[in-house]
Formats: structure tokens, C-alpha cells, sequence
């Protein structure tokens, strides 16, 4: 089937088949037993709430309703809330595709839009140093007329747009030192210093982003080099203002003396990943879920995954990823596209900044998977990273789905200029194969 489909469709399938893993598994995780009593569950013909009616006979009470599942809706049953997040999430995917990217990339002056979302990302981070919410022991949250999200997802899908805008206006100096490579480096350290405060592990991930963006815009590895030194200094002083983090460092290097403590959350991870073997317990099976394993449904959701599917389950999970950013790589560096292969069109089908900012895009969703599944086997030290499109989510599935249909955007706009140029007929829609393209099927 992918072997007719151009890369940007083969990102929206899989994106889909992404959400309907992590709703599925979502649910999964949430499940729980009834209480062992004689019960049913009815609907409520006045309010369509759904009830438990527990009964010591044959019919069942009205009067001896659970608070279980007392006030939950019918919708809310079948389509819970991950759902409806999914939903949300995909229509923010079909929103995406319609960006004209490369139109808002090029205004100037006061409609550019870099420097307002710039703004944006800054009064929302300091925002939250001063008004938000604490969640297990994590100031992350943000609360404003009644919606709840996180100002640090912003920054995470919004910084690379802004490293792309700059490294394009300034590309002729990317090479030199003050003028090239320090601005965005600031800048960038800036937005991570805001977000390091309450969630160091996304400030790294943004950080590495922006310092892989500026290599592949053409600055020189001495100078990045150079700088090193000053942000491992400011990991090692932001770790050393936690004992937290000490504390998940030292369980990390030697989880078993501290499996009790604060390696409990990766011992058992890595048990439910033991135990689910080859082909995993079956969906809804899993034991770790019961309480034994804390935020089973969203930093460790993979762990859920490799007990209840087995390896076999995980390995087609980590394929879809891999998937993407391949469909997504084959996208930004113009194979995707007849325009994108003629060495005349290549720029005008895949300009300077949509390489960059698809870049940025691919590397954000690709080292936020590898980081979470990196932490639930055990290689790294606990971080509050999601798995994207799979942990349970709100601002970070939106967000995500939006930034990938930006890629899909990306890739309609190559399909356009190779139909103008005469290299694609009207009425052709791309899924042919085309000499010297690379061919999905190879994806």
C-alpha cells in the first residue's frame, strides 16, 4: 500500500495508526475490575448517565448505585477523553496541512509571525514561573479562561520555527561567530533556562534541537564546540539545585540499591517489560498497571505496550516512528517530489526554510521517542518525558499532530510546483512512481 503513496500521505496514515495505538493503549492502562458484588451496569433513561446497580437479588436497584461509575455519561464510556484529545488532535493534523509555511516565513516587519510567537513562548514560560499550577511537585501548568496546558510544548514545537526564521534571514553569516551562531544560541538558552526551572529533560531536548538546527544550517562545529562547555555547566548546576534530580541521577547508575526509593518507577517498568516476552500478556492484561507501576498511561505507556504486546507489539510501535521521520526526512530533503529532484526547482519545491524548520520538526518528535523509550528500559534517568502521539495527552497531542500536517503542508506545496513546472499532469495526484524519486516503499 505505501508503496503508491507520496511521503506526506504516508505521514497521516501513520500519524492516525499513532493515535488509535495510544488511545487504545490509554484505555488499556485505565482499566480496572469491578468490585466483586452482584452488579450490572444500566443507563439512566432521564440523564443517560451510565450506573453501577449492585443487587442481592434478581433485579437490580436503583438505589444501590456505585459512585464507580456514577455521573459518567455514555459518551464518556465509549469515547473518553483520550478520544475526544485524539479527535482534537487530528483535526489540528488537517489544519496543519493548509499552512502556507513558506508564505508566513516570508513576511516581514511587523506581520512577521517569528517574532510574535517568540514573544508568545517567553510571557507564557515566565507566566508559569509566577502563576502556575503545581502538578506532582512540578510547576509545568498553566491555567487561562478555563483551558490547561503547558507553555513549556509551546516552546518545544514554536523554538525551532523561530532558530529557522533567524538562520535563513542571517544565512550568508552563519559561519561567524557574534553575528551567526551566538544569537540563536542565546536566544535558544534563553527559552531552555525559563523551561529548566521545572522541567530540565524538555529543556535539553529543546536545546539539543536548536544546536543540531544551527549545524545544519552551516555553523561551524569549533564554535558549538566552543560553547559546550557553558551549558554542561548549566545541566550540572541545575541538576545540583534538585536533590530530586540527584536523587534519579544516583537511582539511575545503580537502580537495584535503591529499588524501594527512587528507582521503584524503573524497576518495575522494566519487570512489565520482562514479562511481556515475545508475544506480551493481551491487551488489557497487564498486572503493573494495578498500582504497581506509577504513571502507567503517560511517561511509561511503553511499558505498558511491551507487557501486554509483547516485543512483537513495541517493534511495530518503534516502526511507525520510524516510519515517520523517514517519510518525513524523504519530505525536507526534497526526494520526496519531482521539483524536489530537479536540481533547477529543488529550492523552489523545498526552500531554505521549510528544510530547516521540517528538520527541526523530525528531530523534536524523533528525540522525544527515543528519550522516553530510552528512559523506560532503563538508559537513561527518569525524566517527565511523553511518548509522542502514545502518553496520555492534551496540549503535546495537538501540538504534535499540528507541527507533523506541517510537514504534510511542506510536502503539498513540492507536489504543486512539480505539477506547475509540467513534471506531474492535472490530474495526476503523485501516487505513481517517478524515475529517480525516492519510492515509498524504500521509506
Amino acid at each position: 500500500m505505501f508503496h503508491s503513496m507520496r511521503a506526506g500521505q504516508i505521514i497521516g496514515v501513520l500519524v492516525l495508526t499513532l493515535f488509535v495505538f495510544g488511545v487504545v493503549m490509554v484505555a488499556s492502562a485505565g482499566l480496572r475490575p469491578l468490585p466483586r458484588t452482584q452488579n450490572s451496569i444500566e443507563v439512566d433513561p432521564d440523564t443517560g448517565s451510565l450506573y453501577q446497580a449492585e443487587s442481592t437479588g434478581a433485579e437490580a436497584s436503583a438505589s444501590g448505585r456505585s459512585s464507580n461509575l456514577a455521573g459518567r455519561q455514555v459518551m464518556d464510556t465509549v469515547l473518553g477523553k483520550e478520544g475526544r484529545m485524539a479527535m482534537i488532535a487530528v483535526l489540528a493534523l488537517a489544519i496543519g496541512t493548509l499552512i502556507p509555511v513558506e508564505r508566513l516565513a516570508a513576511l516581514k516587519g511587523l506581520a512577521a509571525p517569528a517574532p510574535w510567537l517568540l514573544t508568545l513562548m517567553v510571557t507564557l514560560l515566565l507566566m508559569t514561573l509566577i502563576i502556575g499550577r503545581e502538578t506532582y511537585g512540578a510547576v509545568r501548568w498553566l491555567d487561562i479562561g478555563g483551558v490547561s496546558f503547558q507553555p513549556s510544548e509551546i516552546a518545544k514545537w514554536g523554538l525551532p520555527a523561530v532558530i529557522a526564521w533567524h538562520c535563513v534571514r542571517h544565512a550568508e553569516g552563519m559561519k561567524r561567530f557574534l553575528t551567526g551562531v551566538t544569537p540563536p544560541l542565546l536566544l535558544g538558552g534563553f527559552v531552555c533556562v525559563l523551561i529548566a526551572k521545572e522541567d530540565l529533560g524538555t529543556a535539553v531536548l529543546v536545546m539539543t534541537v536548536c544546536v543540531l538546527m544551527l549545524l545544519v544550517a552551516g555553523a561551524r562545529f569549533g564554535h558549538l564546540a566552543a560553547i559546550a562547555p557553558v551549558g554542561l555547566l548549566g545541566f550540572v548546576g541545575f541538576v545540583l539545585m534538585s536533590p530530586e534530580r540527584q536523587r534519579r541521577i544516583t537511582a539511575f547508575l545503580d537502580p537495584f540499591e535503591y529499588a524501594r526509593e527512587d528507582a521503584y518507577q524503573l524497576i518495575q517498568s522494566m519487570g512489565a517489560i520482562a514479562e511481556g516476552g515475545f508475544g506480551g500478556r493481551g491487551l488489557g492484561h497487564s498486572l503493573q498497571k494495578f498500582d504497581y507501576l506509577p504513571f502507567d498511561h503517560t511517561d511509561f505507556i511503553f511499558a505498558i505496550i511491551c507487557e501486554e504486546l509483547g516485543f512483537f507489539g513495541a517493534t511495530l510501535l518503534i516502526g511507525i516512528f520510524i516510519g515517520i521521520l523517514l517519510a518525513g526526512l524523504a519530505i525536507v530533503t526534497g526526494r520526496s517530489s519531482p521539483a524536489g529532484s530537479d536540481e533547477e526547482l529543488s529550492e523552489t519545491a523545498m526552500p531554505p526554510f521549510s528544510r530547516l524548520f521540517g528538520f527541526g520538526i523530525l528531530c523534536t518528535f524523533g528525540l522525544q521517542a527515543v528519550i522516553n523509550i530510552a528512559v523506560v528500559t532503563g538508559l537513561a534517568p527518569t525524566k517527565g518525558i511523553a511518548l509522542p502521539l502514545v502518553s496520555q495527552g492534551g496540549t503535546g497531542w495537538i501540538l504534535t499532530a499540528f507541527s507533523l500536517g506541517l510537514l504534510i503542508s511542506m510536502d503539498r506545496r513540492a507536489w504543486a510546483v512539480s505539477r506547475r513546472a509540467g513534471l506531474v499532469s492535472e490530474g495526476d495526484d503523485g501516487n505513481s512512481p517517478k524515475p529517480g524519486l525516492l519510492a515509498v516503499g524504500e521509506v
